[in-house]
């Protein structure tokens, strides 16, 4: 049986502008706020450790 990964709660605080950009693309891409934050941080962390594999 698949299980969906374990999530834990947290708060942080984002600039006005970036927040209200994140809830249109959310919503343009039929997410919850808390669901594309968490895609979007995905996507960055994969870019950012290939790249890393790169530079070494």
């Amino acid at each position: 049986m698949n299980q969906k990964p374990l999530k834990e709660k947290v708060s942080v605080s984002l600039d006005e502008d970036i927040l209200e950009k994140c809830k249109k693309l959310a919503q343009d891409d039929d997410r919850s706020l808390s669901q594309y934050i968490n895609l979007v941080l995905r996507r960055w962390i994969i870019t950012k450790e290939k790249r890393n594999k790169k530079d070494t």
